[in-house]
C-alpha cells in the first residue's frame, strides 16, 4: 500500500504526496477577486510541502457567495489574480485546484468574526438568495427563493462557465462543492428540498442537479485533468441525507467522470449533533472508497503525521486534506516528513532551519 509521501496520480496529474490543503474561506476578497492575502495563504502552503493546494469555495455567481468577501469566478477579470497563485504554487512543486461553489440559502452573511448573521444590503449583502425550496437555513436567515427550471439551468451554466475560467487561470483540479449545506447539498437533502418536480422527492430527482453540474463541467474540463466532488456524507439528522445515499451517488458520479469524492459531513441542519473527534469523518471516506470503487479524500480533525500516514497506508483514503492544522502550521508536510523519516526536501531558502542531512532539492525561484 502507498504511504503519505508517495505520489498520487489522477488522470494526467501527479501530486508529489498525498497531502492537500482543504479549501478554506478567507473572507478577504473584494469584488470576488483574489489579492495578496490569497497569494500568501495558498503560496505558503505550497512552499510548506503540500501536494495539492485547493483554493477556497469560489462562487460561480455574485449571489452564490457565502459573504460579500468571497472569491468568485463569474467574470474574466477574476482569472488573472488566481493565475498568479497558480504560477507561484507551480514554482514550488504544488498542484493548484479550486473549489467551485454556490451558497444557496446560506448566502449573504457577515464574516465569521463579525457574527456570521445575514449581511444587510448596506453592508454589501443581497436579498435574492436561492434554494431548491423556500425554506430558510435557520431563524434569522433570509427566506430563499425557490429556483425555477430556468434558474436551475442558469446554475448549471454558471458552474460550467466558471470551470472554463478556472482552466484559463491554469488550475489543474476542480472540486465541485456539494457539501456543508450549500446549494447542491440543499438539493440532495430531503430536509431542505421539498420540491415536487423532477428535482425533488426521489433520490434520482434530488441528485439530478449535482449530476447535471458534474456532467456539464466534465464536458468542458480537459480529459487529462481530474474532477472532484465534495459531499457531506450525512446530515447527522434523522430523515436527512445519509451515508448509503452518498455511496450510491458516488457510484453514479464515477460514471459521470468524477475522479475523487472528498468526504465531509454536516452543514445543512442548524444544531445537528455531530460527534467531533480525531478523524471522525475518515470512516465515510473509507466506506465510499470501498463500496463505490472511487478514490476518496479524508478530512476532519486530522492533525498528526502518524494519523495521516495510517489513513493512507491502511487504504482508508487516497488523499488527506488538512484545514485548521495547516493554518496553525503552514509547513506541516515538512515536519511530518521529518517525523516519519521520509526526508522531504526543503526549499533552499529554508535549508538553514532544516533537519541535518536534508538536501535542498527544491530550488529557489
Amino acid at each position: 500500500m502507498p504511504s503519505l509521501f508517495d505520489p498520487l496520480t489522477l488522470r494526467g496529474v501527479t501530486l508529489r504526496n498525498r497531502i492537500g490543503m482543504s479549501p478554506m474561506c478567507q473572507y478577504s476578497a473584494t469584488g470576488g477577486q483574489a489579492n495578496n492575502w490569497h497569494l500568501v495563504h495558498c503560496g505558503s502552503r505550497a512552499v510548506g510541502g503540500v501536494g495539492l493546494v485547493v483554493v477556497e469555495a469560489t462562487a460561480v455567481t455574485p449571489q452564490g457567495r457565502i459573504s460579500p468577501y468571497d472569491l468568485g469566478l463569474w467574470n474574466d477579470a477574476q482569472v488573472e489574480p488566481l493565475a498568479r497563485i497558480v504560477r507561484f504554487a507551480d514554482e514550488h512543486g504544488a498542484v493548484t485546484g479550486i473549489q467551485l461553489a454556490h451558497a444557496g440559502r446560506k448566502a449573504s452573511t457577515r464574516r465569521p468574526w463579525e457574527g456570521g448573521a445575514t449581511a444587510p444590503v448596506t453592508e454589501g449583502g443581497w436579498e435574492d438568495v436561492m434554494a431548491p425550496s423556500a425554506v430558510p437555513f435557520t431563524d434569522g436567515h433570509l427566506v430563499p427563493q425557490a429556483l425555477d427550471r430556468a434558474g436551475i439551468a442558469g446554475i448549471v451554466r454558471a458552474f460550467t462557465d466558471a470551470a472554463r475560467r478556472a482552466r484559463a487561470a491554469g488550475m489543474r483540479v476542480i472540486e465541485l462543492h456539494a457539501a456543508h449545506g450549500y446549494l447542491m447539498h440543499q438539493f440532495l437533502s430531503p430536509l431542505s428540498n421539498q420540491r415536487t418536480d423532477e428535482y425533488g422527492g426521489s433520490f434520482e430527482n434530488r441528485t439530478r442537479l449535482v449530476r447535471e453540474v458534474a456532467q456539464s463541467v466534465r464536458a468542458v474540463w480537459p480529459e487529462k485533468l481530474p474532477l472532484f466532488v465534495r459531499l457531506s456524507a450525512t446530515d447527522w439528522t434523522e430523515g436527512g441525507w445519509d451515508v448509503p445515499q452518498t455511496v450510491e451517488l458516488s457510484r453514479l458520479l464515477k460514471e459521470d467522470g468524477i475522479d475523487l469524492i472528498d468526504c465531509s459531513s454536516g452543514g445543512n441542519v442548524s444544531g445537528a449533533r455531530i460527534p467531533f473527534g480525531p478523524g471522525y469523518q475518515v470512516p465515510f471516506a473509507e466506506q465510499v472508497r470501498r463500496e463505490a470503487g472511487i478514490a476518496t479524500a479524508a478530512v476532519g480533525l486530522i492533525t498528526e503525521a502518524a494519523q495521516a500516514d495510517e489513513i493512507i497506508k491502511s487504504g482508508r483514503a487516497d488523499l488527506v486534506l488538512l484545514a485548521r492544522e495547516l493554518l496553525r502550521d503552514p509547513h506541516w508536510p515538512l515536519h511530518a516528513a521529518q517525523q516519519l523519516g521520509h526526508g522531504e526536501p526543503w526549499p533552499a531558502q529554508y535549508l538553514r532551519a532544516a533537519p541535518k542531512g536534508t538536501v535542498p532539492v527544491r530550488k529557489g525561484p
